[in-house]
């Protein structure tokens, strides 16, 4: 892992050698007073950017395309629920190197990348947006999920493809429980129970669309039977879906070199889907990382693994809180984009999204492998 700091941001970068191409993922976490300086080193002279996601005020979306000729890049930009708007907290930048890529596009927006290697082809949709954003939010959210498959249409896929979504949702506290039946009736009609359910991550924060959602999703279409991917159970927690809530905890995908693990967005919930330690930001972070960490070692993998992160606040002051949590738990600096949101319960203060990576060698019963893939 190669790591840049200034007085400006703290950048973490990742480097994934696959079959031919190299991808990067650049977490940034802003500390500086005029955070859309950081923009001024995009696009990159040595690579392509697939995806970049801002955590940050709307009123800087404008700024920022022009300070890089308009993005020609997916950019999926979100200012938390109950964020003064006046700062950007984290960037994540998903750039490729040494394959080809192609733009996938809705009416005169890009909204998603696809590239291949020898394993699989892929998909990175971000900032998808419901065709009206006057609509009811019902209606935005069928359209939403339309405008993805649509999208993922332009790359040969469909939803049988796609292993991880995100979902952010405006005010995503006077309707989470109504977003969450249109997207089970969406993939009831798709037949997504029928095969993988994704990882996902839903909360909540509005876009400059002002529309009720926006999304970014990621599909993986395998070239030959060596590429596996499946659904992860929680040690440590029941299924999302026993709570009317279509996600699964974790999806892994197994190349012939590498395995990836994709971990959903988890707070701090009990196994029967209760809150735990609500209104307690410390014991709440402290659960969440307890969570996560099973689940990496149920996998063989542990915190070296981690080669991207957000981290939602609900108070963005709590980052702090976060980094002495990972310091008394021994967890090395993360990849992680810090992000001001809300969460999908009103008593939850935290979420954490993760991503790992360890060398296909690696046998999923041994939690201190260490993996070979990141560098």
């Amino acid at each position: 892992m190669n790591t840049a700091s200034s007085e400006l941001e703290i950048r973490r970068v990742i480097t994934l050698d696959g079959c031919g191409a190299q991808e990067r993922l650049i977490s940034t976490r802003i500390n500086g007073h005029e955070p859309r300086e950081m923009f001024a080193g995009f696009p990159p002279a040595s690579s392509q950017i697939a995806a970049q996601l801002v955590f940050g005020g709307c009123r800087f979306e404008k700024e920022a395309r022009a300070r890089v000729d308009g993005a020609g890049w997916p950019l999926l930009w979100v200012q938390g629920d109950g964020s003064s708007g006046n700062q950007i907290v984290g960037v994540q930048t998903f750039e490729l190197e040494g394959c080809s890529l192609r733009r996938v596009t809705a009416g005169d927006r890009v909204i998603g990348t696809c590239w291949s290697d020898s394993d699989a082809d892929y998909c990175l949709l971000a900032g998808v947006l419901p065709t009206d954003p006057t609509a009811h939010r019902s209606v935005q959210t069928r359209s939403c999920f339309q405008q993805i498959e649509a999208a993922l249409q332009q790359a040969d896929m469909d939803f049988s493809h796609i292993v991880r979504t995100w979902f952010y949702l405006d005010k995503l506290l006077a309707w989470y429980d109504e977003f969450n039946t249109v997207r089970t009736a969406f993939f009831q009609s798709r037949g997504v129970f029928n095969r993988l359910l994704p990882a996902s991550t839903g909360i909540g924060a509005g876009n400059p669309a002002g529309a009720a959602l926006t999304a970014g999703v990621l599909a993986v279409r395998p070239r030959h039977n060596r590429v596996q991917i499946q659904t992860v159970t929680s040690p440590r927690q029941g299924p999302a879906t026993a709570y009317c809530s279509s996600f699964s905890r974790a999806v892994e995908l197994a190349f012939p070199t590498r395995r990836q693990l994709i971990i959903s967005g988890t707070a701090s919930i009990t196994p029967g889907g209760k809150t735990a330690f609500a209104g307690n930001p410390r014991q709440q972070m402290h659960l969440t990382l307890e969570v996560v960490e099973a689940l990496l070692k149920a996998r063989g993998m542990d915190w070296s693994h981690a080669t991207r992160a957000v981290g939602y606040f609900q108070d963005i002051r709590a980052l702090d809180t976060f980094d002495a949590c990972c310091r008394e738990r021994h967890i090395p600096p993360l990849p992680m984009a810090p992000a001001h949101a809300a969460i999908c319960r009103s008593d939850l203060l935290f979420e954490l999204e993760i991503d790992a990576v360890v060398s296909a060698t690696m046998d999923p019963q041994n939690s201190v492998a260490k993996g070979t893939t990141v560098r």
